[in-house]
């Protein structure tokens, strides 16, 4: 293993976002600070797993396997893991590209032993050209972006956003992998928060760690057009509420409800005093963004009364696995 060196994971799924997975990993390679390697984990998709390796087959920096675990995320992320060679392992969106020193902003948070774990921002590129004018920037994470409210700078955060951040290795060994059950599976239900559960058992196990956000280490996040509408929001907000009652329920409604509290009571009443100021002012949007917000949360709670009561019966499960490093997993 190489102490210095970074491993880059990008989990992939469906060969319909073929262009932005090449440009994610072009991204990768052409870091200021470059990839010890750059892993494409493929979830349960033969098709598309043939074609990268084919794509890739020339590329000594860049390795294809398939997703060893169930369907999902976290099982994706938990096989890129396994396989890295790395001691630093970051992870991509794959349909995102990243700025050329991601890594390099990355790398710096890791002179201080302590820091296990080092998230970025991540900015959305809308399909439109530009933001819908009633989407709040306080709901970013909505469509998986650095939301209104993140403290700015390099500093401490309770967990990072797991299409830009990285781990140190050791994170792992000493808490275990991405719990499946709680991430997204395709194009299901759009689900999330294993990167929340994960940070918040690390720091459980390893009470000195420390988990940074750097707002250097930029990544821009394709947003289609499909996510740029209410129904979307609603079903996304939806669907957060359900993930952070698997939260609750794993690490405890104090710790996994910590910095939302914050969000509810702080953030969220100023983005909505905002709208109503640009409203009355006759600026586009500001009404609808106040709307979005009340929807936003008011939707959320209902998913996480929900997903309580689901879980209370036992309807809800997910597990955490250990990490199990391989020799070898890569096809090309």
């Amino acid at each position: 293993m190489n102490e210095s060196a970074v491993s880059v994971v990008v989990c992939v799924y469906t060969e319909d976002r073929w262009e932005d997975i090449l440009a994610a990993v072009a991204s990768v390679r052409a870091q200021s600070r470059p990839a010890l390697e750059t892993l494409l984990v493929v979830d349960h998709n033969q098709a598309l797993l043939e074609r990268l390796a084919k794509e890739y087959k020339e590329t000594a920096d860049v390795r294809v396997l398939a997703n060893a675990g169930p369907r999902g995320l976290s099982a994706g992320r938990n096989t890129g893991i396994a396989a890295s060679h790395g001691e630093i392992i970051a992870f991509l969106d794959d349909d995102a590209v990243a700025e050329r020193d991601w890594l390099h902003h990355f790398a710096e948070g890791y002179a201080d032993p302590r820091v296990m774990a080092v998230g970025g921002r991540t900015m959305p590129i809308w399909a439109s050209g530009r933001r819908p004018a009633w989407f709040p920037e306080e709901f970013d994470w909505v469509v998986g972006c650095t939301y209104k409210g993140l403290p700015e700078g390099r500093v401490k955060v309770r967990n990072v956003l797991g299409g830009n951040a990285s781990f140190r290795r050791t994170a792992f060994d000493a808490a275990g992998g991405f719990a499946t059950g709680i991430g997204r599976d395709g194009d299901k239900r759009p689900l999330g928060c294993e990167e929340t559960e994960l940070c918040i058992r690390l720091t459980r196990a390893r009470p000195d760690a420390v988990l940074l956000i750097d707002d250097r280490a930029v990544i821009h996040h394709r947003v289609p057009e499909v996510r740029e509408h209410f129904a979307y929001f609603r079903t996304r907000t939806y669907a957060e509420g359900l993930s952070k009652a698997l939260v609750a329920r794993s690490v405890g409604a104090d710790k996994g409800l910590e910095s939302e509290r914050r969000y509810t009571t702080r953030v969220l009443p100023a983005g909505v005093a905002r709208g109503l100021r640009d409203a009355l002012l006759a600026r586009p949007g500001g009404a609808g963004r106040a709307g979005a917000i009340v929807a936003g949360v008011l939707t959320a709670a209902g998913g996480y009364v929900l997903g309580s009561l689901r879980a209370r019966r036992g309807g809800a499960t997910f597990t955490v696995v250990e990490i199990e490093r391989s020799v070898e997993g890569g096809t090309a």
